[in-house]
């Protein structure tokens, strides 16, 4: 492919990584936090994008985490009625999840991906080198995909496996990339099969209703140190689990398990607020349709159900 006809598009934050990775092609540095995850930033990419000239036949690199993929690929879908684009994700998030599958859009307001389309890239190049430079809050924060990943297919033990590489003081990279492989193998397989969310694709929703529904509460309650997504996807599948115990779908002792491996790999687990707080957020959910929501719920480590509910409250039959 011609060097003209790509276009660079990356987080601030990784901009030395991105510019040597760019080689001198054109590029634009966004800020890509949950706050600027809007159409403004979308239109301000187009824009950038049109006054480069760029037409039908560009290519344009996300090149960051799950915000900055979400953005780029929401933006090519759009520009000029849908240009190419490629993943090239930095966060162990974006290379297990967000940077796989798909997926983009935006926030409306305070709620979460409310707007956007599914759009595969055109490859997603995953390094796992990069890792190495994150901050350790984030690199816990991709963990929790990671683990939900396991949690849906648990083939070959990856549940247990990554539970002990990502519970160590300092995680060893050469026994994460095989891991990062694997959770990146099932998201694939999975997207594979119902690429428009259809029905089997909802598994990999697990944890996010909360998580969702939590962001949505952090940003119309600030604090000065709100979780992150994964962190809220963490202490989404607690809640996943608790609710599983309630309906008699799993084993009593589950959820406790996943709280247990969750706070080793150093991640939350308790809800931010009362859960009532939450409750208004959950039916706004994009899960939630005709008053009821499409849930996902665990059954064993490995193995997921999708549920419909009208009452997340309601104890077993």
């Amino acid at each position: 492919m011609e060097k003209k006809s790509i276009y660079v598009i990356y987080d601030r934050n990784v901009e030395a990584f991105a510019l040597k990775l760019a080689e001198g092609r054109p590029a634009l540095a966004i800020t890509a936090d949950e706050a600027h995850k809007t159409m403004d930033t979308v239109l301000d990419i187009c824009r950038w994008l049109l006054a480069r000239g760029a037409n039908r036949d560009a290519i344009v690199w996300a090149v960051g985490g799950g915000v900055t993929t979400d953005l780029v690929g929401f933006a090519a879908s759009i520009y000029k009625r849908g240009v190419r684009y490629a993943n090239y994700p930095t966060t162990l998030l974006s290379q297990v999840d967000a940077g796989v599958g798909g997926k983009t859009g935006v926030n409306l307001d305070s709620y979460k991906n409310m707007i956007g389309v599914t759009k595969f890239p055109v490859y997603t190049r995953i390094l796992p080198e990069v890792l190495a430079t994150l901050p350790a809050r984030e690199l816990r924060s991709g963990a929790a995909e990671m683990l939900k990943t396991f949690i849906i297919d648990n083939k070959g033990g990856n549940y247990e496996k990554a539970v002990k590489v990502l519970s160590e003081p300092v995680i060893d990279f050469h026994a994460l990339a095989p891991l990062i492989e694997a959770a990146a193998a099932v998201k694939r397989k999975i997207v594979e099969q119902d690429p428009y969310e259809e029905n089997l694709r909802r598994c990999l929703n697990l944890g996010h209703t909360y998580a969702h529904a939590i962001e949505w509460y952090q940003h119309t309650h600030p604090t000065a140190d709100p979780m992150t997504h994964g962190e809220a996807v963490a202490v989404g599948m607690v809640q996943a689990a608790l609710l599983s115990e309630r309906l008699g779908l799993c084993k009593a002792g589950l959820a406790e398990r996943i709280r247990a491996d969750l706070t080793a790999c150093g991640l939350p687990t308790e809800l931010p607020c009362p859960e009532a707080e939450l409750e208004a957020a959950l039916w706004k959910d994009k899960k939630a349709e005709k008053g009821i929501i499409h849930f996902v719920l665990i059954k064993k480590i490995g193995k997921v159900i999708i549920k419909d509910l009208d009452d997340l409250h309601q104890p077993a039959a």
